[in-house]
């Protein structure tokens, strides 16, 4: 869904498409202390404290139901705040509702487009709801399309889409103003493989270009990939923040891997690693290597000098920090998201 709000009209300071939201430099995009948000008796957000500077993609990670969603809304002024308080670029979301939207675009899980007109035709209908005028609508429309590459399919209906052409449409409409901070809420759903790495590829353009992103998502590899911070959402708690290699090293340090190159060495290896190490090596299912935790990274190159020393032949090493999911597990108990899409659609 992308949300064109009422009363979100800027002026155009483009040369060739729709005005940008002049934030103002050097405050930061989202400022929000002790957010909080209930549904009856149910606390969907519990004092959620964030900090998203401007230029960068933040991300919102948590399974389906931790509260990313309704956090978003808020910071959106799609919904009311209950508790605490949230600045966009300085501007109060309570008290100064219309400033706010004129900075920000947000793109939903779901495509708002109307299924009966063309891709045209929808953008073009974003951009009059902007109060954008007709010519110039049109002509943004054609920029928009060109730059997600749907020019070929600008004049089919919408029914006739794949699912990767209208995220990507739903995206584009969000741009329509250009707006200087864009929420966006788990926009990969649904989405295969391809196309997620594509939608990466643009995003992470969008941030080039001068936006400011604040994205959902209940994937663990697309925070990883994506984001530059993280805030670990669950059950409407935000548990943990920093960035991935920061989160990764909470739940203690990385691990080495060793293959051996005879297999009779393969005991010995352990021994020595242990001794390094002062932990317990588990031994490859091959029988011929081992992993063995690591307090630091020195001791990856002292247990493979100790190896070297009592001439045991290495045939590979590596250093593996642990994943965002070993992570997620260690702070909630429970698995995160999927890693990779649950629905996969057919998408061109």
């Amino acid at each position: 869904m992308t949300t064109a709000v009422p009363g979100s009209e800027r002026p155009d300071t483009s040369p060739g498409g729709a005005g940008r939201g002049v934030a103002p430099s050097g405050i930061p995009a989202v400022e929000a202390r002790g957010l909080t948000k209930c549904f009856g008796t149910n606390r969907a957000v519990d004092g959620i404290d964030l900090t998203v500077a401007e230029g960068e993609i933040f991300g919102v990670l948590g399974p389906n139901g931790a509260g990313k969603t309704t956090v978003l809304n808020m910071l959106a002024t799609l919904l009311p705040i209950d508790g605490g308080e949230a600045r966009i670029f300085g501007h109060d979301v309570r008290t100064e509702g219309h400033a706010v939207r004129q900075l920000i675009g947000v793109t939903g899980q779901f495509a708002s487009v109307d299924e009966n007109l063309t891709g045209a035709e929808n953008l073009w209908m974003f951009g009059r709801l902007q109060g954008l005028p007709s010519k110039r609508a049109r002509s943004v429309a054609d920029d928009l399309l060109a730059q997600f590459d749907l020019t070929e399919a600008a004049h089919r209906p919408i029914s006739q889409f794949s699912g990767g052409m209208r995220r990507r449409l739903d995206l584009a409409a969000s741009l329509i103003t250009r707006p200087a901070l864009l929420f966006l809420d788990e926009p990969t759903t649904g989405l295969d493989p391809r196309n997620r790495s594509r939608m990466w590829d643009t995003i992470r353009e969008l941030v080039t270009e001068g936006s400011t992103i604040l994205l959902t998502t209940q994937y663990l590899d697309e925070a990883d990939a994506l984001a530059g911070r993280i805030a670990v959402i669950d059950r409407g708690v935000k548990v943990a923040e920093g960035t991935p290699a920061q989160l990764k090293t909470q739940i203690g340090a990385s691990s080495l891997r060793v293959q051996m190159v005879h297999h009779a060495d393969a005991a010995d290896a352990l021994a020595l690693a242990a001794a390094v190490t002062g932990d317990t090596p588990i031994a490859a299912p091959s029988g011929s290597g081992f992993s063995v935790n690591l307090s630091d990274a020195n001791q990856a190159a002292d247990v493979l000098v100790e190896l070297r020393n009592h001439r045991l032949d290495i045939a590979s090493a590596t250093v593996e920090q642990p994943s965002l999911d070993e992570v997620f597990f260690a702070l909630t108990g429970h698995t995160g998201g999927p890693t990779v899409p649950a629905t996969e659609t057919s998408n061109a």
